[in-house]
């Protein structure tokens, strides 16, 4: 049916965006079909090798095709509604009020039943995933519902895939609820996290370097997610009416090569963690890789290639036919179904077998070995690069100094001390993680505190005194008051948004910063979350975040959603030294082991002493939680003797351009107030004094009263 633009006029909005296209639907449902057939042709080629070398009787065939078809389902789903909300939050800009755009409503639309598809398909899992670990038919099951509670409490696949049902049954109702653009961040949030899990499971969960393994396959993921979900909600756009086709096509051809890259890479170096290079064209997991990766390829071409002619197209017209549109992308989806499911086959394929007979049991929990005990050569040189905050502090790096060299190259000057603070603050980052200190914090208490101290105290500190955002909101253009917004407006609206207020309220950071240290390791937690790699990075990530807020208030160059007196920077600084103090003694004088039972598992291979490791965690906690407060106080007091200074010479400058107009001012006020006093008060006191003058009757006195 056509519907001319008067009709379209006329029509309400809600009506056209509920409205769904049957192009669309199509679509999606063809690259669904396409990844499904993909993963049963995979696992069909390797099922029958992987139950013989693993020894698992045969489930069934609705498991064994079942596992893989509901992966490439959820998976395509997770990227459909992952991509939709990063289109919604990035690739088309939101109306003036804060309410998103057309575009953006129908995205987050297609972005719900995504999610809900994704927790389908998780739930799905549970029973699927059991069955395959146990061999236990799926009827098996059915029969017995306590026999899968049973096994849901034993295996841990079962509760990986509850976790993605629940975040992304979260992601579902943000955005279905959502209409103002800030809260696709929170949907970005739920969505990411309900991909998370996915990165736990399977071969990189396990055996040896599967700390790389698992951090190479969350960038995979997360990057393959952008790069697929935001290239089918770009062409779903593109049947609509929206007006920002080009800023769309043009926001995500920029993404996508990044993507491209991260997916690449992480991919290459996941496969090298799990077999050797002899082995891709002699195994069927080699195989399955090689497949996946021409695909990966391909479609990497092809969309280079499609976006780059539909791009000039695009420029050299108005009015964009739509089929330019449909081959910018169909072919390139198409491809990435594929690759998806040979993504969902892989797993179901076992990797080569590798020589297990040197394992150790360190090496099976923290995926590698340690040779001796922590000294000062093996801190220093014996380095493990950590994929995700290694990566980050290089390109936080980088950034950092390409927005110096855009402001040098402006002509506009920039502060060498913020420069080197920042750049001391990366290199602080990349050491902790990355170095002997990083790869000793598993195994050891007081590395980790080391590492934690480092991350929370020292290296923030210098990332605030670098003025990231005072730099970025330089170097970064204007977008204008017609233009839709670009990054530079994106870092205004958070910071002066509700959520930051709240967060940098001085008892919320506190509270985060100090408390925290309680929490963890006094309440029992880190004795829980520590056997898990996830909870390793997100521990990482709080140390960084909380204490870039703590002190991004109290000594921050950068504006902030919330000013607070010098006076109360003080006193927050003054109000936490004692919490930190008491900490760091408590956990010398604890009688019991923090994580006793993790690290006698680790069976060390020198001679582990972990109360009086324990000790020595807590004196670093004291001895390093101390300094650099004291640091803060330093550079607190430097900062307020240097605002002194600004404010005498901008008090010098005014004088000179007005000529001391101020001081002439003030000395001719002196002069008025101890000038006589004016002749008309004389009179008037005169005046009142007429009676007593006059019965004087004397022209003396008469004299006397008027002088």
């Amino acid at each position: 049916m056509t519907v001319t633009s008067a009709e379209t006029a006329e029509e309400p909005v809600r009506d056209r965006l509920n409205d769904p296209s049957g192009m669309r639907s199509a679509l999606i449902l063809l690259i669904m079909v396409v990844g499904a057939v993909a993963s049963v042709i995979v696992t069909a080629a390797s099922a029958a090798y992987a139950l013989r070398l693993l020894g698992v009787p045969d489930a069934g065939w609705m498991t064994t095709y079942g596992l893989p078809v509901a992966t490439v389902i959820g998976q395509l789903s997770a990227a459909v509604g992952f991509g939709s909300v990063i289109f919604a939050a990035f690739f088309v800009p939101p109306q003036k009020t804060g309410f998103l755009d057309a575009g953006g409503y129908r995205a987050m639309r297609w972005a719900t039943w995504s999610f809900i598809i994704w927790a389908v398909c998780a739930l799905l899992m549970i029973p699927l995933s059991i069955s395959n670990t146990s061999g236990s038919p799926l009827k098996d099951f059915w029969d017995s519902p306590r026999t899968l509670w049973t096994a849901y409490q034993i295996v841990a696949d079962g509760k990986y895939w509850m976790w993605t049902a629940v975040f992304a049954v979260c992601a579902a109702l943000v955005t279905r609820l959502a209409l103002r653009w800030g809260w696709t961040f929170v949907a970005l949030l739920f969505g990411f996290l309900s991909l998370m899990p996915s990165a736990l499971l399977g071969h990189s969960s396990s055996g040896g370097a599967h700390d790389i393994a698992t951090n190479s396959l969350i960038l995979h993921i997360v990057a393959a997610a952008v790069w697929a979900g935001g290239l089918l909600a770009v062409l779903a756009y593109a049947f609509g009416d929206g007006k920002w086709r080009n800023l769309a096509l043009s926001r995500y051809s920029r993404v996508a090569f990044w993507c491209l890259f991260v997916v690449g890479i992480s991919g290459v170096i996941n496969a090298l963690v799990r077999m050797s290079i002899g082995d891709l064209f002699t195994t069927t997991y080699g195989l399955v890789v090689v497949g996946k990766a021409v695909t990966l390829i391909l479609a990497g071409v092809i969309g280079a290639m499609h976006r780059a002619f539909t791009l000039r197209e695009l420029e050299a017209t108005d009015q964009p036919r739509k089929s330019l549109f449909v081959r910018f992308a169909a072919v390139e989806l198409a491809v990435f179904a594929v690759a998806f499911g040979f993504g969902a086959g892989l797993s179901r394929t076992p990797p080569p077998v590798l020589s297990t007979a040197n394992v150790t049991p360190m090496e099976l929990k923290i995926g590698y070995t340690l040779d001796g005990p922590p000294t000062f050569a093996r801190l220093m040189l014996d380095w493990r690069f950590d994929l995700i905050f290694g990566t980050a502090a290089i390109l936080a790096a980088v950034v950092y100094l390409r927005g110096v060299y855009r402001l040098h190259k402006r002509g506009d000057a920039w502060p060498v001390g913020r420069t080197v603070a920042w750049l001391l603050g990366c290199g602080s980052l990349l050491f902790a993680t990355s170095s002997g200190m990083g790869r000793y914090a598993p195994a050891m208490f007081s590395t980790h505190m080391m590492s934690h101290m480092m991350l929370s105290m020292l290296v923030p500190v210098l990332l605030v005194l670098g003025g990231p955002v005072t730099l970025a909101l330089r170097a970064l253009p204007a977008a204008g008051r017609d233009n839709p917004p670009g990054p530079r407006e994106w870092i205004l609206l958070g910071i002066h948004s509700k959520y930051s207020r709240i967060m940098t309220h001085p008892l919320i950071v506190v509270v985060l910063f100090v408390g925290s240290f309680y929490v963890l390791y006094l309440g029992g937690l880190f004795d829980a979350v520590v056997e898990n790699h996830s909870a390793h990075l997100l521990m990482n990530l709080h140390f960084l975040v909380s204490g870039y807020l703590f002190y991004w208030l109290v000594i921050g160059i950068d504006p902030a959603p919330r000013q607070i007196s010098p006076v109360a920077k003080l006193g927050v600084v003054m109000g936490s030294l004692p919490f930190h103090a008491f900490f760091g003694v408590a956990l010398m004088m604890t009688s019991g082991i923090i994580a006793e039972k993790w690290y006698t598992s680790l069976q060390h291979p020198w001679a582990f002493d972990m109360a009086a490791d324990q000790r020595v965690g807590g004196g670093i906690a004291w001895a390093t939680g101390e300094f650099p407060l004291l640091v803060v106080m330093l550079a607190l007091l430097i900062q307020w003797n240097r605002s002194d200074s600004r404010a005498a010479k901008r008090f010098d400058r005014k004088e000179e351009r007005d000529h001391d107009a101020e001081l002439d001012s003030y000395n001719a006020m002196l002069r008025r107030m101890n000038a006589p006093e004016p002749a008309v008060e004389a009179v008037d006191v005169a005046g009142s004094d007429e009676t007593s003058v006059e019965s004087t009757g004397t022209p003396e006195a008469k004299g006397d009263a008027s002088t």
